[in-house]
């Protein structure tokens, strides 16, 4: 497969022949296209070693037959029924390229089809998509970065199991011991650690207050001691919590704890092995130098983009985050600027909460958040430039190889990508 970079697809030449792909669990549409307009009309194939072979067969005949030299394989965004058949196609000399449904839903009603979905009808209307030049080439991560992507996405699957388990327990201690949520957040270690030991408000008042104390305090390493065993202990001892039924709940209460300890340790394990594939990246530590940035936002983005060192410039990266900017304007007026969201939508949650770590810190980013906010901007909107001028920044330092200093401002480098 050819050098991947995010950009816009050009005008397809009189050379290229147009594949398209509209993906299913079990049954793939395939369509293809010469410049001249004549074309393989949509047919079905399966996810099998030997379909993927006569479909690669079929589009060289088509190809060869044609006169063609070179191949763009085009399909809808989609999530992990794709992700065998691109394997097997990147491989291949091809250009891989994505569309965004939106579009593919406007040029529908454009031509006069249903905007509805139908399979094959689909693969002929991403073509039109990408003939109108209205398609980014794919980002297929390989090596390190593959294996950073997919703890990334791990991370994020373990983190939402995480919080889900943690909705449901504070439901249940709200049945049992709905003052104990007054008193400590169940989303911290300590908390759970408590409530699994003594779940009940009488194992509580039993316990008494200073060795609710001592726990409270050797638990949470000194953050917590007395006065909150306090407030823990008259808080059980006027409990208004039910108690019919309450042994049951306490069981599941225990359950639930355990999982989502479990799940901790799985966090843990991810983000230790992410740092493992993080060393392996040359200009890693360069990124890392950057105030607000952890380890964990570094191994996602570096997953997310592949290899910045792929890109020309800054505005290909800001395509693939989603941040590139466009304007809505009619005759006179002139509209706000706004990010476009087309991108990879987990690549602007990682700048987005770096972002925020990056203006509580003391450096360039809380400066010029601060004359962002002294200007009137809300804060959703200074956080989101922010974040692209974080992703300018990154580029910039992964560009020349130098790592982040303060006063970068006045730097060369960061004023070319801020």
């Amino acid at each position: 497969m050819k050098s991947i970079k995010t950009k816009k697809v050009k005008k397809i030449n009189d050379k290229t022949v147009i594949a398209t792909l509209d993906i299913g669990k079990n049954i793939q549409y395939g369509y293809f296209r010469a410049p001249n307009g004549n074309d393989v009309k949509p047919f079905a194939f399966y996810n099998s070693k030997k379909s993927y072979n006569e479909f690669w067969q079929k589009l060289c005949q088509f190809k060869n037959k044609e006169g063609l030299e070179e191949i763009v394989i085009g399909f809808e965004s989609t999530g992990p029924y794709a992700e065998p058949l691109f394997n097997f196609l990147r491989k291949k000399p091809v250009t891989l390229v994505q569309v965004n449904p939106v579009h593919t839903k406007r040029v529908k009603e454009l031509t006069g089809n249903s905007p509805n979905k139908t399979d094959n009808k689909d693969p002929r209307v991403i073509a039109d998509v990408i003939s109108l030049g209205h398609a980014l080439t794919l980002v297929v991560p390989q090596g390190t970065a593959a294996e950073l992507r997919r703890l990334t996405q791990a991370r994020e699957r373990a983190i939402k199991a995480r919080t889900s388990m943690i909705n449901q327990l504070q439901h249940l201690i709200f049945v049992i011991f709905p003052e104990f949520l007054k008193v400590l957040k169940i989303s911290t270690k300590t908390a759970r650690h408590l409530i699994k030991h003594y779940t009940t408000p009488e194992k509580i008042s039993v316990l008494g207050l200073e060795s609710v104390g001592q726990i409270l305090k050797k638990v949470s390493r000194g953050k917590l001691g007395q006065d909150r065993a306090k407030q823990l202990n008259e808080a059980a001892g006027n409990s208004i919590g039910i108690s019919e039924g309450k042994q049951s709940i306490v069981f599941e209460i225990k359950h639930l704890i355990g999982r989502i300890e479990a799940e901790d340790q799985f966090i843990d394990r991810l983000e230790k092995q992410m740092h493992v594939y993080l060393q392996q990246i040359p200009y890693s530590q360069n990124i890392l130098s950057i105030k607000g940035l952890a380890e964990v936002t570094v191994a996602g983005l570096i997953g997310e983009v592949a290899d910045f060192n792929k890109f020309d410039t800054i505005s290909e990266v800001m395509k693939l985050a989603g941040l590139d900017l466009y304007e809505i304007s009619s005759g006179n007026h002139k509209g706000q600027r706004r990010i476009s969201k087309r991108g990879r939508p987990l690549m602007r949650k990682l700048l987005f909460f770096a972002a925020i770590n990056a203006v509580k810190s003391k450096g360039i980013m809380h400066a010029k958040y601060q004359k962002m906010l002294a200007r009137g901007m809300l804060k959703m909107k200074a956080l989101i430039a922010i974040s692209r001028k974080l992703l300018g920044l990154i580029f910039a330092i992964v560009r020349d190889n130098t790592k982040y200093v303060e006063n970068y401002s006045d730097n060369y480098h960061y004023k070319l990508a801020a």
